[in-house]
């Protein structure tokens, strides 16, 4: 034996597996002719060390020597499979069996991987194989009853789980999966039984208490999730898990506390990775005291995270995007997955709300494509496990009286979906219309939910229920139609429109692409957003005559005043922006800097709350110093809500692109600065143009990027028109189509009123 292999079993022996490895690399690079259980043992301590990338790649090595060696074979398929490199895993095992077919661990790691690539019938095949073989392997019975519940085979699926855990009642994972099919299959009361069953089994395991937590907070229960957290509180207070869920659910109304308990988490488990990463996304999420500083907090936390992405889940994944998006690091972004990878892991997981953030980062047809067959991956997904548990429905409602109308959003309050849904609940079709509001908001009455509630048939307000609950109370109102508002925003239910819960069903206003639902019948849309490629939708366009929104009497009520234009107090031009950096890409902001540029002595004011933050602050100026403009011309007004007034600051607003502005388009029409935007074939693409066209701007939202340079650098040379707008455009707001809140009602309720009951 080499010096350099004795040295290596002398570190093993001792449990220093780093200083083996060490060694063991040494010795296969200084004679790669080692024999083949040297290169084993190395492959296997890297598995086992979690280093993935370096085991497969001295995997692959040792193959071009032993090229039929199961065992090599095997360690380097399940090294491939944990970097998610799946079917390059199935082809690798696949080999392996060919090696050493009857080895019943390699046929357990193929069916695994087929499970990972949802193979459910020949994953099944396999397990089955293995179960005959050991019928008592509890396992082999899991394993099996996983490849059921990928064919949708749920009663099968169930008997199998159980029959796991009678074989062994110490398996945690066969448990909590038989919980998570019930809870899937809206059957709550007997996954909670199941669980209670599992701790009675199993006193005091950590995974099964915390999955109760998690099952009671699926299940609408948040309140009961707290209660019982806190219960197990006095004799666990040091128990790292329960700090980390308390302390998920403590942030969702009380950001600092609930950042104190994760911190306090980390601290008692600093290498969770789990615990990190929710406080990174509770850091980013917190609005209270120096908002850009505790964004910078949880970007220099994920830049920690970020070399271990061997261990991300779909969940980091997208945690860390929003923190890298906020900061516009977009060289992490980067690094973390590229679009259509991310897209999808996403939308097979179920996590429809970070598709949000991928809609700026289109940027071809092939993308604009991608991102809608995204969506309806998620979609396939939620329709079939809607499907798979039917809600009960009442009977029909007898033929005629008025339409039932129902509105889905917990954003019907002082919120930017209130503002532009309000007209219709101002002008209330009451002849025709019975109109219904159904609303998940866990926060207190509003005096703008109040207005709303007191205006309709049936204000339903649901802070704490389940989805499926949901669904088939809505059914019970025996909508003609229901609208949803909210997309997958916070506090909303997207899922629920994929139970049917009304005969025909829309979608409008909270969520600017379509929302990968078949069930969702429509798309409120006007000549201007209604992109001229059906095939970019999803859902049948309804087309409002005009405009899609209408600017409510709250939004006109904000009387900030306009002051004189910045440039005749400064004697230069100043471009800006309020939108949120999840719209901004490395295009968008050099073609930003390339107008500042081209502007003598122009400069450019971003009124954002990250302006407090040092890393944003630094990675906008590195982007604008590469376009010649440097640092003293970019101006950060780190400001949230009040921020208005801010605008007096800014002589010409420029709009991100290919995700234009919506709110922050009327909110800088609505303050005398006149915006220049792209249009581009999406819906997404469209929707400054909209309220630019309504405002009687057009003409300064263009199809090219020239036009978008030329158009920027003409207005800013255009004095008279400037302060010509900066005295007018309210006007024009309020006495077009976007303040005419009576004609937008009525065009609403004729659109719907044709769309259940056509003439004929």
């Amino acid at each position: 034996m080499s010096d350099l292999l004795a040295a290596a079993q002398t570190a093993l022996n001792g449990g220093r597996r780093d200083e083996a490895i060490g060694h063991l690399i040494a010795a296969v690079t200084e004679n790669p002719a080692q024999p083949v259980n040297v290169w084993r043992v190395l492959t296997v301590q890297l598995y086992q060390a979690g280093r993935f990338d370096e085991g497969q790649a001295f995997g692959a090595k040792a193959l071009e020597r032993y090229p039929r060696d199961f065992d090599l074979l095997n360690v380097r398929g399940v090294s491939l499979r944990k970097l998610k490199r799946t079917r390059e895993a199935l082809a690798m095992l696949e080999q392996a069996l060919k090696a050493s077919p009857k080895n019943l661990g390699g046929q357990q790691n193929y069916g695994n991987v087929l499970l990972d690539l949802g193979e459910g019938v020949k994953a099944e095949a396999v397990f089955s194989r293995l179960v005959r073989t050991d019928p008592r392997n509890a396992e082999y019975q899991r394993q099996l009853a996983r490849a059921f519940v990928r064919q949708g085979k749920m009663d099968a699926a169930l008997m199998r789980f159980r029959q796991s855990v009678t074989v062994k009642p110490d398996n945690i994972d066969a448990w909590l999966d038989m919980v998570g099919v019930l809870g899937e299959e809206n059957r709550p009361d007997e996954a909670e039984a199941q669980l209670d069953k599992a701790i009675a089994a199993n006193p005091g395991n950590i995974r099964l208490l915390e999955g109760k937590t998690l099952l009671l907070r699926r299940t609408g229960q948040a309140a009961r999730a707290e209660a019982y957290l806190r219960e197990l509180l006095p004799a666990n207070g040091d128990a790292p898990w329960l700090n980390y869920q308390l302390g998920v659910m403590t942030a969702e109304r009380d950001r600092e506390a609930g950042n104190a308990l994760l911190r306090r988490a980390i601290t008692l488990d600093p290498g969770k990775l789990d615990y990190t990463t929710a406080l990174i996304e509770s850091l980013e999420r917190t609005r209270t005291g120096n908002e850009g500083g505790h964004i910078e907090e949880a970007y220099q936390l994920a830049k920690t995270v970020l070399p271990r992405s061997a261990e991300f889940t779909e969940s980091t994944t997208k945690i860390l995007c929003e923190i890298l998006i906020r900061v516009c690091d977009f060289d992490g972004l980067d690094q973390v997955g590229d679009f259509r990878t991310l897209g999808r892991g996403w939308a097979e997981s179920g996590r429809h709300t970070a598709l949000l953030k991928q809609l700026a980062r289109v940027r071809s047809d092939e993308d604009r494509f991608e991102l809608l067959e995204q969506h309806r991956i998620w979609g396939r997904g939620v329709e079939a496990a809607a499907a798979r548990r039917p809600i009960r429905r009442p009977p029909p409602r007898p033929a005629g009286g008025k339409v039932r109308l129902g509105f889905m959003s917990s954003d019907l309050r002082q919120h930017p979906v209130g503002y532009f849904a309000l007209p219709l609940f101002d002008h209330v079709d009451d002849e025709r219309f019975e109109v219904f509001v159904y609303s998940y908001y866990t926060g207190k009455e509003d005096s703008a939910q109040r207005h709303i509630t007191e205006r309709v048939s049936g204000y339903r307000w649901w802070p704490d229920i389940s989805i499926p609950q949901a669904a088939e109370r809505i059914a019970e109102d025996q909508l003609d139609m229901l609208i949803e508002l909210g997309g997958s925003t916070h506090m909303n239910k997207l899922e629920v429109m994929a139970y049917t819960p009304a005969p025909l069903q829309a979608s409008w206003l909270g969520y600017p692409h379509s929302a990968g639902l078949e069930t969702i019948d429509y798309l409120v849309c006007d000549p201007i957003t209604v992109p001229p490629n059906p095939d970019l939708l999803i859902e049948k366009p309804l087309l409002m005559p005009k405009s899609w929104i209408a600017l409510g009497a709250r939004f006109f009520s904000n009387t900030v005043e306009i002051k004189e234009a910045p440039e005749l107090r400064n004697g230069f031009i100043t471009y800006g922006t309020a939108n949120n950096p999840h719209k901004y890409t490395r295009e968008v902001l050099r073609t930003w800097a390339k107008v500042v540029a081209a502007t003598p002595n122009s400069k450019f004011a971003f009124i954002r709350p990250e302006g407090s933050g040092e890393s944003f602050r630094a990675n906008i100026t590195r982007q604008f110093e590469a376009e010649g403009v440097s640092a003293d011309r970019v101006i950060f007004h780190p400001i949230r809500g009040a921020h208005l007034p801010f605008y007096n600051e800014v002589d010409i607003t420029l709009d991100p692109f290919p995700l234009t502005g919506g709110t922050t388009t009327a909110e800088t029409l609505w303050m005398g600065v006149p915006l220049v935007s792209l249009i581009g074939p999406a819906f997404y693409e469209r929707l400054s143009a909209s309220i630019m066209t309504n405002s009687g701007i057009g003409d300064l939202a263009v199809n090219s990027l020239d036009d978008y340079l030329a158009a920027a650098l003409k207005l800013a040379g255009d004095r008279e028109r400037r302060l010509e707008l900066r005295g007018s455009l309210r006007d024009r707001m309020r006495n077009g189509p976007l303040g005419q809140t009576d004609q937008f009602a009525s065009d609403f309720y004729d659109m719907i009123y044709r769309t259940v009951r056509p003439a004929g």
